[in-house]
């Protein structure tokens, strides 16, 4: 299957700058947690829709990406593709685990495919990037592109071999293919992050300029309201 190539602007600079041992995430301000609390969908809710699995740098940008997503229901940030059960956020963000940080997209498949997420995936961050996604370094911030049966591993793969055969990087991609084994969602103040804490200088620096790249190249993927 050949799956339209969108124009992708990628640069070095869309990785999330590292999170310092120092650093103390922020968390929402009293009355704004609790508004983004009662908008989440419930587990039931969920129930009806796919989801899908990837990992490009920090969660907190790339969580951001796929909410702005036109059918993408929930999108939460946690750790998948290591083998160490049950990790934390120090552990994986310091490279203690071999699980890298990652997101779980609740989506409805009517409205946009996973060819579409596939899409997004590869054209919201530098796949040719071997463990970094700009500043961060390590294992835990590799590209992984997880696929549940063999169907969405052919769409993964066939979509890698149209970037390299029209040389849309300039340079390898060192994306993993991997099965989806197992997801662990990330401590709750993790999750909608960006959302949570608009003024924090991290999120103003590196996460929104991110974002508004990315809404740049796919407006035509774009909820009304992220436009």
């Amino acid at each position: 299957m050949r799956i339209p190539l969108l124009s992708l602007l990628m640069l070095v600079s869309t990785g999330c700058q590292p999170k310092s041992k120092s650093d103390k995430p922020e968390v929402a301000q009293k009355g704004q947690e609790d508004t983004l609390m009662e908008t989440s969908l419930t587990a039931d809710q969920l129930k009806g829709y796919e989801t899908a699995y990837f990992a490009s740098g920090c969660f907190w940008c790339v969580e951001a990406i796929f909410e702005s997503v036109k059918g993408v229901k929930e999108v939460y940030s946690g750790y998948s593709g290591g083998t160490e059960k049950n990790p934390t956020y120090k552990e994986v963000s310091y490279g203690k685990t071999t699980h890298a940080e990652a997101v779980e997209v609740y989506y409805d498949p009517k409205i946009v495919s996973f060819a579409q997420l596939v899409q997004v995936f590869f054209g919201s961050h530098d796949p040719t990037s071997l463990n970094r996604q700009g500043p961060d370094r390590g294992a835990q911030y590799r590209s992984i592109a997880f696929y549940k049966d063999e169907a969405q591993k052919k769409i993964i793969t066939d979509y890698i071999a149209q970037l390299e055969a029209e040389n849309i990087y300039g340079r390898p991609i060192v994306t993993e293919v991997k099965k989806f084994d197992k997801f662990y969602r990330a401590e709750e103040y993790h999750q909608d992050y960006e959302k949570r804490n608009p003024n924090n200088t991290y999120i103003q620096n590196v996460s929104v300029p991110r974002l508004n790249r990315f809404k740049e190249n796919f407006k035509s993927y774009l909820k009304k309201e992220s436009h």
